[in-house]
């Protein structure tokens, strides 16, 4: 389906959920863990997966924005992050959407004097809410497809 197939509604939409999931990245490099958090409806979830939801169980469940922003504030043990979003696949229902969307996320540090780059291959499914005329994740499985760890020059 092609833009022209959507009404204006729908895609404003679309838009606003695309700039929802590049919000969680970009606040994520920012290191604005209760920014993140606040993108979430007050008792959303983050559910973390190494297999697919259904035939593997969460490695990590977080739930509300407290717990929310706690974990996200794990990423300031990282010197510096990238979250490189791609691509994107939403299904609007009324104040209600589902998707999914891909993340190549990058994570320096030092370690022991070694500068060390882990790249992380992440699906994300995701279920919206629209809720004061904004949407809001209600929650995000993310799924850890692939880990890449080496040593990294400067």
């Amino acid at each position: 389906m092609s833009n022209h197939d959507y009404s204006p509604d729908q895609i404003a939409d679309r838009e606003a959920i695309r700039e929802l999931v590049d919000d969680y990245a970009r606040l994520a490099d920012r290191r604005d863990a209760r920014g993140q958090a606040a993108l979430f409806i007050a008792d959303g979830r983050v559910a973390v997966y190494q297999g697919e939801p259904g035939t593997a169980e969460p490695v990590q469940v977080v739930n509300g924005r407290d717990e929310l922003a706690a974990a996200f504030g794990g990423l300031q043990t990282y010197d510096k992050t990238t979250h490189f979003n791609g691509h994107s696949k939403v299904t609007l229902d009324g104040d209600h959407a589902t998707g999914e969307s891909s993340c190549l996320a990058y994570h320096l540090w030092t370690e022991q004097g070694q500068r060390t780059l882990m790249i992380m291959s992440i699906r994300y499914h995701d279920t919206f809410v629209r809720q004061d005329q904004r949407w809001l994740f209600v929650e995000r499985q993310l799924i850890i497809d692939w880990v890449d760890r080496r040593p990294s020059m400067p």
